[in-house]
């Protein structure tokens, strides 16, 4: 089970932090991301890190603004957003990769949480 927290509402410019809560699975095993669907939007890539927290990525779109980290013995993944603009506006998902290496796109993801909302406002 995966469970996002830290969702809100923050002015452009600003900056939030969402938070993600694993149980159930052998955290470390799985690498996680994070992902967004904004209003009339497929789901796109966001973020992922390794099982071992070593290795990120991340979308074109969010790179230089947000980083990703885990904590595994807290069996959590959080993303740190700054830099917030009304384009990020969206509902973000947590998902844990089962193959472990960080994957960009959504079917390589085994477990996803419900989502939480993230409004940018200008």
């Amino acid at each position: 089970q995966l469970v996002e927290s830290g969702g809100g509402l923050v002015q452009a410019g600003g900056s939030l932090r969402i938070s993600c809560a694993a149980s159930g699975l052998i955290f470390d095993r799985y690498a996680m991301g994070w992902f967004r669907q904004r209003p009339g939007k497929a789901r796109e890539f966001v973020a992922a890190i390794t099982g071992s927290g070593g290795t990120s990525n991340y979308a074109d779109s969010v790179k230089d603004r947000f980083t990703i980290s885990r904590d595994n013995d807290r069996n959590t993944v959080d993303l740190q957003m700054n830099s917030l603009n009304p384009e990020d506006t969206a509902v973000y998902f947590c998902a844990a990769d089962r193959w472990g290496r960080g994957s960009t796109q959504t079917y390589d993801y085994e477990y996803w949480g419900q989502g939480t909302q993230v409004t940018v406002s200008s």
